[in-house]
C-alpha cells in the first residue's frame, strides 16, 4: 500500500490512501491530459482569406498566444483527408499546448481534388504561406521562423512545401514578393512517390481510377506519370532544403512505411538534416500518442524555430519506439514525459502548483510530500499500482 501525506484544512496528516482512490486519481489525470491545454482563450482569427476573391476553401484560421513581447514562431498545420476531405478545424497543434509554448498556429484549408486537380493543392499551401509572411508584422509573427506540419495527405503537402521552396512555378497568385519557404518540416506518414506506392504489394488498389491518388492527378498514376513525378516531394530535394522530421507507423494500412523511407534516403543523400522515427505497431495515425512522440516533435521545432536558434550541422538520424496502445490501456497512468509536455511550462522537469491546470484536489493527491511540486518519483508511485489490484469504479 502506498503512503503519502494528504493536506487537511489546518495541518498535514499521514493518510492511508486506498487503491480505489489511486485509480480515481489516474483516471482524472488521463482525462485531464485529453483536454485542451489552453489556460486562457487564444487570440483567434477565423476564415482569413489568403486569396482575394478566391475559392471558399482558400482560407485559414490563425491562433496567437494571448500575450507576447516579441514576434513569435509559427506552426502551419495542413490537414489530411486523402486530398478529398478534411478541414482546418480542430488542428492537432491546438490540442497539444503549442500556444502555451509561445507558438502561433495557422491551420489552412486548400482546394480538394473535387475542386481542382494537382498542383492546385500545393499552390494553395504556398499561397497561404506567402500571405502569412506578408502579414507577419500585423500579427506579430516572426517571418524567419515558419514551420509546417501535416498528416497523411497533409504530410505529403507539408513535405512538398519543404522541398519546393525554390520552385517558382508552384508560386502563383498574390504576394509573389514573399517567399513560400519554411524553416522546418514535420511529416506524419505522408505519401511521396506515387509510382512506388501503387506498385507496392498490398497497396495495388491505389492504382485504381477511383483511388485518392488518381482523383488528385485527374487520372491513374500510370496515365499521368509526369504529374505524379511533379507531385513527389523527392523530385525537388536540394541541398538547401529545411530540416525534416518524418514519423510513420510500420503497420500503416493506407500509406506504406516505404514512402517515408524513400524521402528519408533522398534527404540524407542530399546531406540535409532529417530525423526518421518509426513507430512499431502503429497504423495510419493510430498509436502516435506514446510518451516519446510529442516531446520529440517539440524538441524538433524548438531547435529550428525558437528565438536565438543556432545553425546546426546537417545530420541524418533514425529512431524507433513502440505503439502506445498497450501503455494507454484503460486504467493505465499517462507517462511522465507526456505529463511534462503538457504542464511543465518552465521545463524544469517537475510540475509546480501554479503550472497545473487541473482540479486543486487532484494536485494535492499527486503532490505526496506537499512541497508544491509533482516530481517523476511521485508520479511513478501512483502509476505502479498493479492493474489486477485496481477495483472497478462500481467497487467499494
Amino acid at each position: 500500500m502506498i503512503r503519502f501525506l494528504q493536506k487537511a484544512p489546518q495541518l498535514l496528516i499521514g493518510a492511508r490512501v486506498s487503491i480505489h482512490m489511486q485509480n480515481t486519481t489516474l483516471r482524472l489525470f488521463s482525462l485531464l491530459l485529453g483536454i485542451s491545454g489552453a489556460v486562457a482563450a487564444p487570440v483567434t482569427h477565423r476564415d482569413l482569406a489568403y486569396r482575394a476573391d478566391g475559392h471558399e476553401r482558400q482560407k485559414l484560421d490563425l491562433y496567437l498566444p494571448e500575450k507576447t513581447d516579441r514576434p513569435v514562431p509559427l506552426l502551419i498545420w495542413i490537414h489530411g483527408g486523402g486530398w478529398q476531405g478534411g478541414s482546418k478545424e480542430n488542428a492537432l497543434p491546438l490540442r497539444q499546448g503549442w500556444l502555451e509554448r509561445g507558438y502561433a498556429i495557422a491551420s489552412i484549408n486548400y482546394r480538394l481534388s473535387s475542386h481542382a486537380v494537382f498542383p492546385a493543392q500545393i499552390e494553395d499551401c504556398k499561397a497561404a504561406i506567402r500571405w502569412l509572411r506578408a502579414n507577419a508584422p500585423k500579427y506579430r509573427i516572426d517571418p524567419a521562423c515558419f514551420g509546417v506540419w501535416g498528416s497523411s495527405a497533409g504530410g505529403h503537402l507539408a513535405a512538398l512545401v519543404g522541398t519546393s521552396g525554390d520552385v517558382k512555378s508552384l508560386d502563383v497568385g498574390e504576394h509573389l514578393d514573399q517567399s513560400s519557404r519554411v524553416q522546418a518540416v514535420c511529416d506524419y506518414y505522408g505519401p511521396t512517390d506515387f509510382h512506388a506506392f501503387v506498385s507496392r504489394p498490398g497497396y495495388e488498389n491505389h492504382a485504381n481510377p477511383t483511388s485518392p491518388e488518381s482523383l488528385l492527378l485527374g487520372g491513374t498514376v500510370k496515365e499521368k506519370p509526369e504529374l505524379a513525378k511533379a507531385a513527389n516531394p523527392i523530385t525537388y530535394v536540394t541541398p538547401d532544403d529545411p530540416p525534416f522530421l518524418i514519423v510513420h507507423g510500420d503497420k500503416d494500412p493506407v500509406v506504406p512505411l516505404q514512402q517515408s523511407e524513400l524521402l528519408y534516403h533522398a534527404l540524407k543523400s542530399a546531406q540535409r538534416s532529417v530525423h526518421f522515427h518509426t513507430i512499431h505497431g502503429a497504423g495510419h495515425g493510430q498509436g502516435f500518442d506514446g510518451p516519446e512522440v510529442l516531446p520529440m516533435v517539440q524538441r524538433f521545432f524548438d531547435q529550428h524555430l525558437a528565438a536565438g536558434k543556432k545553425d546546426i550541422a546537417p545530420t541524418a538520424t533514425t529512431t524507433e519506439s513502440q505503439s502506445a496502445t498497450a501503455a494507454n490501456r484503460k486504467g493505465a497512468a499517462p507517462g511522465f514525459e507526456q505529463i511534462l509536455s503538457r504542464f511543465d511550462a518552465n521545463r524544469d522537469g517537475k510540475i509546480a502548483r501554479d503550472e497545473f491546470r487541473g482540479p486543486p484536489a487532484l494536485f494535492t493527491r499527486l503532490d505526496a510530500n506537499q512541497d508544491g511540486f509533482v516530481t517523476r518519483e511521485e508520479h511513478e508511485k501512483i502509476s505502479t499500482v498493479p492493474r489486477a489490484a485496481v477495483p472497478s469504479a462500481a467497487g467499494p
